[in-house]
């Protein structure tokens, strides 16, 4: 696993006395399951970098070594030495211990002051939805950028990996991006190697003190730093949010937010957040959200300039009235009233109005089909319709056990006509792909279980000759 931080602007070659590491020669570190070294592929006036390498042995970790435990951490057959986990959070501790204080002697003006630094965290895992990474990053400053890789190149139907590579940039103390980088690893991984106590309480509010109280995710960072262990979460948020807890220690504040998984109480955020963070990244500017309700998508979609043309369409119309009433069209300007526009329409019939947008959005809408109209839906969205770009979610029926509420047919809703395994969306979407002329992928939102998937699940549909 290997973490690179590069400094640009001028004498960049200074880093080295901030991290307290020679540009002109490598170090090696040893750590209790491997060994972590620190080498400059990079060093100039206007440029250097700095890389932290990681070199994990998988059969110490599943055997165990001698004096640390009685049997092993993992499995023979495991990610370790391969991801960016705790591992990477504890040799940027041990390795950079001086930096992280902010300690440079006679660079100290310089270990003060914000400068352009740029991160690069190779193999973080990342088995919610992506667009967590924005949430949790972009509030600290940076600018954030992500590689997400197929898990199979020959098989793009097994859908998208749990792995990112992630760029952050900003003008930021190094200290601070040391800091960040510390605590928010193992919030996105979610599996500490080592045992968690209240030390790591401790070492949350030491290192996330300045930066942690004023974030907006705060209960996030803090639920999963914690691996979601809510009496050390309660502590912690007892500092970060005193005003939730009484004079005698009790939560009393909003207790989904801490009792349930966090994806239980904002899936529903996350799932949209997910749809206009693909249709930005297909580049999409004008969007029809079929089955769009009260209008929750469009509500996004309107405050990003990038969207230039918006629709959205529903067979019901009490629900058409509740989207205008939310979206005060009627008091709106003659711009917003140009850019969106909602209208009555329904997906078992050929509707000229649905034709002509870059993408088309389908959230939680197909499972409320009867199953015969399947076929008339299936042509009209990608035969007749066609748009380049269409995003389709539905839940995930394998996830259901986890939900008490459920009808007796096991389905999540009692409107619900069916939901989909995996195995059988999967079939389905790549069966419309193949006869309609479109590739699709895979991405799962929520929180990832490893046997039961996420709770909802995406596939993407993007039309193969994008030029017809």
């Amino acid at each position: 696993m290997l973490l690179t931080i590069t400094y640009s602007g001028h004498n960049t070659s200074e880093l080295g006395y901030l991290l307290h590491k020679n540009p002109n020669r490598s170090q090696k570190f040893e750590l209790n399951y491997g060994a972590a070294y620190v080498f400059y592929p990079c060093v100039s006036d206007e440029r250097t970098q700095v890389a932290l390498l990681l070199d994990i042995n998988p059969i110490d970790l599943a055997r165990g070594k001698s004096g640390t435990s009685e049997g092993g951490l993992f499995a023979y057959v495991n990610d370790r030495p391969y991801v960016s986990s705790s591992f990477m959070s504890v040799a940027v501790s041990r390795v950079f211990r001086t930096a992280m204080l902010g300690t440079a002697g006679d660079h100290q003006a310089l270990s003060d002051s914000p400068i352009e630094l740029e991160a690069g965290i190779t193999m973080l895992p990342c088995k919610s939805d992506p667009v967590m990474i924005n949430r949790v990053f972009e509030p600290l400053g940076y600018e954030v950028s992500y590689r997400i890789f197929d898990n199979d190149e020959k098989f793009p139907a097994w859908g998208k990996s749990n792995y990112v590579n992630l760029t952050i940039k900003g003008r930021i103390r190094l200290r601070d991006l040391l800091r960040h980088i510390y605590v928010l690893i193992p919030v996105f991984d979610l599996q500490k190697h080592y045992w968690i106590n209240q030390d790591e309480v401790e070492k949350l509010m030491r290192n996330a003190e300045d930066w942690l109280p004023n974030h907006p995710e705060k209960r996030y960072i803090a639920s999963r730093y914690l691996k979601q262990l809510r009496p050390l979460v309660n502590n912690a948020l007892a500092q970060l949010i005193p005003e939730d807890f009484d004079a005698n220690g009790e939560f009393s504040g909003d207790k989904t937010q801490i009792e349930v998984p966090e994806q239980k109480a904002s899936l529903n955020d996350e799932r949209l957040d997910s749809v206009v963070n693909m249709l930005k990244t297909h580049n999409a500017k004008s969007v029809i959200d079929l089955g769009c309700g009260e209008g929750n998508l469009l509500r996004l979609l309107v405050k990003d300039k990038q969207f230039t043309r918006i629709a959205g369409a529903d067979v019901s119309w009490s629900a058409l009235k509740r989207a205008n009433e939310r979206l005060k069209l009627e008091d709106a300007g003659e711009y917003l009233q140009s850019r969106l526009k909602l209208f009555p329409g329904s997906l078992n019939y050929k509707d000229s109005r649905f034709i002509g947008y870059d993408a088309a959005c389908v959230i939680e809408v197909v499972e409320h089909f009867d199953l015969p109209r399947l076929s008339v839906f299936e042509q009209i969205l990608f035969e007749y319709t066609k748009p380049h770009t269409v995003i389709l979610t539905t839940p995930n029926k394998e996830y259901n056990i986890k939900y008490k509420n459920i009808t007796e047919a096991g389905l999540r809703h009692p409107d619900h006509r069916f939901e989909w395994t995996r195995g059988e969306f999967h079939k389905w979407a790549g069966r419309i792909a193949e006869k309609y002329g479109y590739k699709v992928d895979f991405f799962e939102i929520g929180e990832l279980d490893e046997i039961l998937g996420a709770s909802t699940q995406m596939g993407v549909f993007e039309y193969a000759n994008r030029d017809s």
